[in-house]
C-alpha cells in the first residue's frame, strides 16, 4: 500500500484489536463474508449464531466452527457468552433485531442500512444511549484504510472548497434475489444506493434541495433512481443507482483546488487519485479487494471503541447514519416508494431469514 505525497492510513492492524465475543443474528450471505473476514484477519471470536431456523444456525456454525447455534433471535440476544450482536437479517428486521439485542444489554453492529428509515435509526440510537451500550451501522467503506486517507485529505483542505460529488452504483441480480421483493424493502436504494448517498452526506452534509426521478421494475420495486442535490454554499451532488446491470461504481469529489477520483468500486478496498489543474497527480495505491479483504476493519474498529468505553464509532456515527437515511426518506417520498410495515420478531420457526 503506497500513498506517494499523501497522508498514510492511521488504521491499526486488525489483529491487534481487543477481542470481543460476537453473536451473528441472521446467517445469510453477508454474515458468511463477515465471518470469513474476521476469522482470517482478526482475533475476534464468533461465539454464537442465531436464526429463526435452528437447522440453518447449526449449518452455519458447523461451516465456520462456531461453538453455539440458536433457533431464535431471542436466545442469541440472551446468550451470556456474547458481548456484541452483529445484526444481518433482511432490512425489514434490522430495527426489531437491534432493539432485541439492546434490550438484552448487548452492544450492536447493524448491517447497513441501520433501519428502514431515519425514524428507526433514531430510535436505535436513543435506545442504545439509554442502555449505555455501543451501537453503529456496518457501513464498512468508512472503516477502510483508504477512506482514512481520504478523510485526512478532506480535513486538510487539499481539494479546496468542495463543489461537486458524483457517485453511482449499479448491479445485476438474479430474478430470485430478495432485492426484487417489495415485502423486503427491495429495490436498489437500501442495498446499493446507500453507498453513494453515504459518501455524499459524509462529504457535504445534508442537502438543502433534492430532486429525484425513478423508474419502476416489473416486480413492483423501484428499478432505478437518480437524484440531484444542492447544499448550502452552492455545492451539488448527483447519484444514480439501479438493478439493471453492473457499473464501474465510481465516485468523484471535485474541489476548487483539485479533484479526487476514486477507482471503482469506490466502496471497496482500492486506489484513488488526486488530480490538479496543472496535470500533476498524487496516487494512493492499495490492492483492490472485496468483502473478505475489507470487512475485518469495521469489526476491529468496533472492538477498539468498545474497549475504550465509547458507545459510538467515530468512523460512522449514528448521526451520520441518520442523516443518510433522511436523504433516502426524501427520495422515497418524491418517488412514492413505500416500504412495508416492519415485521416484528416471530417465535422460532423453520423458515428463511
Amino acid at each position: 500500500m503506497t500513498s506517494i505525497g499523501l497522508p498514510h492510513p492511521r488504521v491499526p492492524e486488525s489483529r491487534d484489536a481487543p477481542s470481543l465475543r460476537w453473536g451473528i443474528m441472521g446467517p445469510g450471505w453477508i454474515a458468511e463474508r463477515f465471518t470469513e473476514s474476521i476469522q482470517a484477519h482478526t482475533g475476534q471470536v464468533i461465539a454464537a449464531v442465531g436464526s429463526r431456523s435452528l437447522n440453518r444456525s447449526k449449518a452455519f456454525a458447523e461451516a465456520f466452527d462456531i461453538p453455539a447455534a440458536y433457533g431464535s433471535y431471542e436466545e442469541l440476544a440472551a446468550a451470556p457468552d456474547v458481548d456484541i450482536v452483529y445484526v444481518c437479517t433482511p432490512h425489514t428486521g434490522h430495527h426489531a433485531a437491534a432493539v432485541l439485542a439492546i434490550d438484552a444489554g448487548k452492544h450492536v453492529l447493524v448491517e447497513k442500512p441501520v433501519g428502514l428509515d431515519a425514524a428507526q435509526a433514531g430510535d436505535i440510537a436513543a435506545r442504545a444511549e439509554a442502555a449505555g451500550v455501543f451501537a453503529a451501522e456496518a457501513m464498512w467503506t468508512f472503516f477502510l484504510p483508504k477512506f482514512d486517507v481520504i478523510r485526512q485529505i478532506l480535513d486538510a483542505g487539499t481539494l479546496g472548497t468542495i463543489t461537486t460529488v458524483v457517485a453511482e452504483y449499479g448491479e445485476h441480480f438474479d430474478p430470485s434475489h430478495r432485492i426484487f421483493n417489495p415485502d423486503l424493502a427491495g429495490g436498489p436504494l437500501l442495498d446499493l444506493g446507500t453507498y453513494p448517498l453515504a459518501l455524499v452526506t459524509e462529504v457535504l452534509g445534508s442537502p438543502r434541495y433534492l430532486w429525484a426521478v425513478g423508474q419502476p421494475h416489473e416486480s413492483g420495486v423501484n428499478a432505478q433512481l437518480s437524484a440531484i442535490m444542492q447544499f448550502d454554499g452552492g455545492a451539488q451532488a448527483v447519484v444514480n443507482t439501479h438493478v439493471h446491470n453492473f457499473t464501474p461504481t465510481a465516485a468523484t469529489i471535485v474541489g476548487s483546488k483539485a479533484t479526487l477520483v476514486i477507482d471503482g468500486p469506490f466502496n471497496m478496498p482500492g486506489a484513488f487519485e488526486i488530480r490538479f489543474p496543472d496535470g500533476s497527480r498524487l496516487r494512493h495505491d492499495e490492492p483492490a479487494g472485496g468483502h473478505f479483504e475489507g470487512l475485518h476493519y469495521e469489526a476491529a474498529a468496533v472492538a477498539r471503541a468498545i474497549a475504550a468505553g465509547s458507545t459510538q464509532s467515530s468512523e460512522r456515527t449514528l448521526a451520520a447514519s441518520i442523516r443518510t437515511l433522511e436523504v433516502a426518506d426524501e427520495i422515497r417520498r418524491q418517488l412514492g416508494v413505500v416500504f412495508p410495515v416492519p415485521v416484528t420478531l416471530l417465535p422460532s420457526k423453520e423458515n428463511h431469514e
